[in-house]
């Protein structure tokens, strides 16, 4: 059974579905929308910078909380990803893999615990800043 409403007839019988198009720009975020995605990106810390870097590439340009916090949670996250990466390949070396092993996990700690400190903050709907942040990415 063919709804004609959802199909167009090319002569000879043929029918082509109707699409409707997507509109060229995403619409902004509600102001809860922002505040989410803002704390999402901090609370993302925790694995790392990747999800405070997709945050911030998808939503900056529609939510200022959230382009300001992601950006923020990005910096902040980047550095010590990049470290503990760097020290997790160091503690596969046998004769000081103990040690970068430990310092790892401190990195992680670390972040985690100003993650979730951040994270909690901004869904409180303050702006949160990291007392030590390079701030690589404007």
């Amino acid at each position: 059974m063919s709804n004609t409403a959802d199909h167009q007839h090319h002569g000879r019988g043929e029918s082509q579905p109707v699409f409707e198009g997507i509109p060229a720009q995403a619409l902004p975020l509600t102001a809860s929308e922002d505040r989410q995605f803002a704390t999402l990106a901090h609370f993302g810390g925790i694995l790392g910078f990747i999800p405070s870097l997709l945050i911030f590439l998808i939503f900056k340009d529609r939510g200022p909380f959230t382009a300001q916090e992601s950006r923020e949670a990005l910096n902040f996250t980047l550095p010590p990803t990049i470290l503990a990466l760097a020290a997790w390949l160091l503690s596969l070396v046998p004769e000081i893999g103990g040690i970068f092993a430990v310092v790892n996990a401190l990195i992680w700690v670390t972040l985690t615990v100003f993650s979730v400190n951040a994270g909690i903050q901004v869904n409180r709907g303050r702006p949160y800043r990291y007392p030590a942040n390079l701030r690589l990415i404007r």
